[in-house]
């Protein structure tokens, strides 16, 4: 359990980053590119395999419904994954084309993850502390924050995604010192 526990911490801690990196190329560039949409694509697929991985060793730690909330967030983050390939292949140059190309979906995904998020922030707050309770305020806060921003510019968004990312990292810190004892 060790090893999983340290892998986990630490893609908790990598793919946020490199997810928040692609939305700073995003905001230097103005429009997408292959360099930031390849970022991106890697921050959020292996976002999906972390947050996966965090309801793995929080089971037992977490009611039912937290984990699912976790599920739903993975699933929400494989959908929007898949939006990068979209843009990649279609040579999308920029949200709000990508958001005229997927219309309602985004929103329907959008609310997986909102709703899912929000499952999850609310089990790691109010769980047995084996992670920090404000990472999982910041994640549930995060996640309604990033839905809000959806249709504001390129550094508004980016901004928002820094909350629930930053909850990511610190849940990956705390995974790391655990996998140590």
């Amino acid at each position: 359990m060790r090893a999983m526990t340290r892998t986990v911490g630490l893609g908790a801690i990598l793919f946020p980053l490199i997810y928040l990196v692609s939305d700073v190329v995003e905001v230097v560039q103005g429009d997408f590119s292959t360099f930031r949409l390849s970022l991106t694509y890697g921050g959020e697929a292996g976002l999906a395999l972390v947050v996966v991985g965090l309801c793995v060793l929080l089971a037992g730690r977490l009611p039912w419904w937290a984990l699912a909330g976790g599920v739903a967030y993975a699933y929400a983050f494989v959908f929007f994954t898949s939006t990068v390939v979209w843009a990649l292949v279609a040579g999308t140059p920029d949200w709000e084309t990508l958001s005229d190309d997927f219309g309602w979906w985004l929103t329907v995904h959008g609310a997986v993850m909102v709703i899912g998020g929000l499952a999850l922030g609310v089990g790691v707050a109010r769980s047995d502390g084996y992670l920090p309770r404000w990472t999982g305020v910041a994640l549930g806060a995060g996640v309604v924050v990033v839905a809000a921003a959806s249709g504001s510019g390129n550094s508004v968004r980016t901004i928002a995604a820094a909350v629930p990312d930053l909850a990511f990292i610190a849940m990956g810190w705390t995974l790391l010192r655990h996998a140590r004892r």
